[in-house]
């Protein structure tokens, strides 16, 4: 079902069951696949793929030019998975050639009113953002994050699996998977037992994970922290995932808790 309204390129990939409300805009390069729903005032464009069963609200921009001053034209798409929830004002914008021209979102996700996928981003899975936030360009968010509303992320931050950024946080440093961070400038508050208990993971792992946790932010030098542990865990997935997440990036900041 398509408004009368609506403008939709002939050649737009258009899957079964879509439907499009009033005064949308689908460009020649999009592809929008089954069971896609767009309410009203929706403007697509560019090479953009939808998975099946989103559903975006009005005035969502999807597709449009990269806000980064060393795009020069080149190809570029942006990527997003299935049974997403695109809310109103939300901009999404495509991937430039210094980060892979791709920005790439999971399944599954919650993007709130105002919310802005920047450049180069990639969203994993069951992500929530909330009102008014933006990620600047080349950040990565894993599946699972929570971001509380208002907050901002700088560019080129990593946030990792199951972490939780409180409202109104200025994130400019990397967050470890299971992490809670706060503050205007953010730093580490602990561990997202909560959201931990309610993946069902074991009581035993999780004290596990908070003793290694303690152990490596014991002090600021991290990576000798890392060394001191090395071998303590090896049974433990999730210990294993933050060390993993700490060593993958040495040049990036980590988020730490507040000296004492």
């Amino acid at each position: 079902m398509i408004h009368s309204s609506s403008v939709i390129d002939k050649k737009a990939k258009l899957g079964n069951n879509i439907k499009i409300g009033p005064f949308c805009y689908v460009g020649p390069n999009v592809e929008l696949q089954q069971d896609v729903e767009l309410i009203s005032n929706v403007h697509i464009e560019g090479n953009t793929k939808i998975g099946k069963g989103t559903k975006i609200f009005p005035f969502a921009s999807i597709g449009t030019m990269p806000q980064d001053l060393k795009f020069k034209g080149e190809s570029n798409s942006v990527l997003i998975g299935e049974n997403n929830i695109i809310r109103e004002y939300v901009t999404i914008n495509p991937g430039t050639e210094g980060g892979g021209s791709k920005t790439v979102i999971g399944n599954n996700c919650l993007l709130m009113i105002s919310s802005h996928i920047a450049h180069d981003c990639k969203v994993g899975n069951n992500v929530v953002i909330a009102n008014n936030v933006p990620l600047g360009g080349h950040v990565t968010l894993e599946d699972s994050v929570v971001i509380g509303g208002n907050s901002a992320v700088q560019q080129f931050t990593r946030i990792g699996r199951l972490a939780m950024i409180g409202g109104m946080t200025g994130v400019l440093k990397d967050v470890i998977p299971f992490g809670l961070s706060f503050g205007n400038r953010n730093y580490l508050q602990g561990i997202n037992l909560i959201g931990l208990r309610r993946k069902k993971y074991e009581n035993k792992k999780i004290i596990e994970l908070d003793t290694a946790y303690k152990k490596i932010f014991s002090s600021e030098k991290l990576h000798e922290n890392l060394a001191k542990i090395n071998g303590e865990f090896n049974e433990n997935e999730l210990v294993k995932e933050v060390i993993n997440f700490i060593a993958k990036d040495k040049k990036r900041p980590i988020c730490t808790p507040l000296a004492k």
